[in-house]
């Protein structure tokens, strides 16, 4: 059994941080796990109803910037392990409004650090059993080239074993080596954030671990990202905006799996370590696109393809990077993690939880969630 632990899991209202807040107060009883968000548009407190009255979570509402207010918190809750997902992550979000993305992914994240180090620097055993771990982005790395730009014949044929890495779309992929080259205000804003934590590594002794995922996919995520929003809008038969012609690629994850690599990862990764985590998984954006047309329309009864014609170019992104590949084989390697899902299985589960959770759906896109569980928070 592992020993009592106290642990700040920053962003855990968001999409990917509940996920990991869920994982490790449903695995870990003998932990306690502080939930800390500000409860900005994108987290959601309904995320967590499975698990909100479990006796080992707390949730506190706190903004990471807020440097006096966690080191505090440092000190009332004993906090041995920070797990940091709390950030802007919207790239268009980050070209309209670059400020607002600098404050909270890079001043939020040395706040978080500094009071770190005041803390854990204050006790007897100062860094021992301690961990901060940072979660970032691929994006950090910038583009890569498509240099088989067709990809592979089969739509379900790009998730590899962990003994192979199969190229849909290139040859080259991101490794924990590659030089940051970031492209938007946001991933330069994550960019600087992982300087700042291995700087602390590397300055003060603090064990740190950075990660870099790839897009990650499934329940609770916000439908301002691609799947979610046009699951949505396919379900209300609005258009579908595609950047460009939709050449693009990424590499998805389902989140789920992300979760499980992120608590494989703080328990024994390696400290000053970087790990990259993907799905083996490359997409053009109109493919993972007709995709979702096709099991929407399957699961709702409609004609196959008959939500196609939703599909609408627009102008495409500023700075709109190609290809982002993810080679995740040192995880594989050296922790024994590889993905569990095939992208078939996890694009039909993650369709069937916004389909059967249209309530969660239409609360988030009329705002309703905001003042419910704000109000519900000032009753606490």
């Amino acid at each position: 059994m592992e020993s009592k632990r106290n642990i700040v899991i920053t962003g855990g209202a968001g999409f990917i941080g509940s996920h990991v807040v869920r994982l490790f107060v449903n695995k870990y009883p003998e932990y306690n796990i502080i939930n800390l968000d500000k409860l900005t548009y994108a987290g959601n407190l309904a995320n967590l109803k499975d698990i909100e009255d479990k006796p080992n979570y707390k949730f506190v509402k706190m903004d990471i910037c807020d440097f006096e207010a966690f080191y505090q918190l440092m000190q009332d809750e004993h906090i041995d392990g920070i797990i940091h997902l709390a950030a802007e992550s919207h790239v268009d979000r980050s070209i309209k409004d670059p400020f607002t993305f600098a404050r909270t992914n890079v001043m939020g994240t040395l706040s978080l650090l500094q009071a770190a180090k005041l803390y854990w620097e204050s006790l007897p055993e100062k860094y021992e059993g301690k961990r901060f771990y940072h979660i970032s982005t691929d994006e950090v790395y910038g583009a890569l080239e498509m240099t088989h730009p067709e990809g592979v014949p089969s739509p379900f044929t790009t998730v590899a074993s962990s003994s192979e890495h199969h190229a849909a779309y290139g040859t080259d992929f991101f490794l924990e080596t590659t030089k940051y080259n970031p492209h938007s205000p946001y991933s330069a804003s994550k960019a600087s954030s992982d300087h700042f934590v291995r700087a602390f590594h590397d300055t003060y002794g603090m064990p740190t671990i950075v990660t870099n995922c790839s897009n990650n996919y499934g329940p609770y995520q916000f439908p301002e990202k691609l799947i979610p929003l046009f699951i949505n809008n396919i379900r209300h038969r609005k258009p579908l905006p595609v950047y460009g012609k939709g050449e693009n690629v990424r590499d998805w994850l389902y989140v789920v799996d992300h979760a499980r690599a992120i608590d494989t990862i703080f328990h024994n990764g390696k400290v000053a370590e970087t790990y990259n985590i993907g799905g083996f998984n490359e997409w053009k954006n109109i493919d993972i696109i007709k995709v979702v047309i096709k099991t929407v329309d399957r699961l709702l009864g409609r004609a196959e393809g008959e939500d196609l014609n939703l599909i609408t170019y627009v102008t495409d992104r500023l700075g709109h990077d190609a290809r982002y590949a993810i080679d995740s084989r040192k995880l594989q390697a050296e922790l024994g993690w590889e993905p569990s899902l095939q992208f078939e299985e996890g694009i039909e589960k993650t369709v069937k939880w916004y389909l059967e959770n249209e309530e969660w759906m239409d609360q988030i896109t009329s705002g309703e969630y905001e003042k419910y569980y704000d109000d519900m928070y000032k009753n606490r």
